[in-house]
């Protein structure tokens, strides 16, 4: 049997209230300190949704939802520990207050309008998503 180099699969979740935009600061390298939003690896047999509720909760100590999906974002350049696709969701909360978990330091929104520096490709997802819904 051939071995193939496959990229790793991932998840991140976009949750808006208001004006404002979920964030978690991430506790580890690479870009440790450096806000990013919420998310992490897929575990084996487990699915992108099922992926994304888990890491929200694990990272930031909410229940989410899934609203939509946003895209798929797969740049091999967008991870600097290797190749990796990233499966994005609209969440929406469903109860609980955020605080950082796991793998994130802190978990805070902040206006969209004033983010801070954001690690991986996350300034581009986020415009993505405002973009489409304005």
């Amino acid at each position: 049997m051939t071995h193939y180099r496959s990229p790793k699969l991932t998840v991140d979740g976009v949750l808006l209230e208001e004006n404002e935009l979920l964030l978690i600061q991430r506790k580890h390298d690479p870009y440790k300190g450096v806000w990013a939003l919420p998310g992490g690896f897929v575990e084996y047999g487990e699915t992108t949704e099922q992926a994304i509720l888990r890491e929200m909760k694990e990272e930031t100590g909410l229940i989410v939802r899934i609203e939509e999906l946003v895209g798929v974002y797969s740049d091999p350049n967008r991870d600097p520990r290797g190749h990796t696709v990233s499966i994005v969701y609209l969440v929406e909360r469903i109860r609980g207050t955020p605080c950082g978990g796991d793998d994130a330091a802190m978990a805070q929104f902040f206006n969209y309008k004033s983010l801070p520096a954001l690690a991986f490709d996350h300034h581009k997802i986020i415009n993505d998503v405002l973009r489409r819904r304005s």
